[in-house]
């Protein structure tokens, strides 16, 4: 390994260790409360090296909301090779909920928490929402397989795909927040079972709902 290479490591190496340390105060200490000074203490170096490889704080937000990103495309990314459209349109919403079981921390910086967006309209106004709109792009085409396929066909693709997205990221936030468990604890119909294990039967009563549709 060269010079130029052991330098260009060095740098992927020392920003990883930022974020790390960064999405640890996050979720441990809010947003809010975390600074440069306490990210930098973390991790033993001065605010000044920080600086030297993000701007801000939303700047570290929004590096961390692509990393999340590009774990749940992985997670999607074998999913392209069903050819069932409704057995995809199932399973990416198993796997959208299971990545955010497995990476509450990813996933509140992903779709809660506002920074990230306010990083990108004040540093790219020229673009929207890339992760997002990559993600929705993929439920869009798998809307329009399960349409020609008789599913909801009379229905919008767009308002199609938005419903299916937020009915699974309400039942995510709902159980990152603990909100989901307090709630369920109230209801006599539902049977006490893990809160991981609730949240697939009720996304599967919703699929039940989908079915219904062709």
């Amino acid at each position: 390994m060269g010079i130029k290479e052991r330098k260009e490591r060095h740098r992927e190496d020392f920003k990883a260790k930022i974020l790390q340390a960064a999405k640890k105060l996050f979720v441990t200490e809010g947003y809010e409360a975390t600074s440069i000074r306490k990210i930098a203490a973390e991790i033993e170096f001065s605010p000044t090296t920080i600086y030297l490889y993000y701007k801000d704080k939303t700047d570290i937000a929004y590096a961390l909301h692509q990393e999340g990103f590009g774990l749940l495309r992985e997670r999607f990314s074998t999913l392209a090779y069903v050819d069932d459209p409704f057995e995809r349109l199932k399973a990416m919403g198993r796997g959208y909920i299971q990545f955010a079981v497995d990476h509450p921390d990813f996933y509140e910086l992903m779709f809660i928490m506002k920074e990230p967006m306010q990083y990108l309209q004040a540093h790219h106004p020229e673009e929207e929402w890339p992760e997002g709109e990559r993600v929705f792009d993929a439920l869009m085409q798998t809307v329009d397989g399960c349409k020609a396929r008789g599913y909801f066909s009379s229905m919008n693709t767009e308002e199609m795909a938005m419903l299916s997205w937020s009915m699974v990221h309400g039942l995510c936030s709902l159980h990152i927040t603990s909100h989901f468990k307090h709630i369920a604890e109230k209801c006599s119909g539902i049977e006490l079972v893990k809160q991981d294990t609730l949240l697939v039967n009720v996304f599967s009563a919703y699929l039940q709902l989908l079915e219904r549709l062709k």
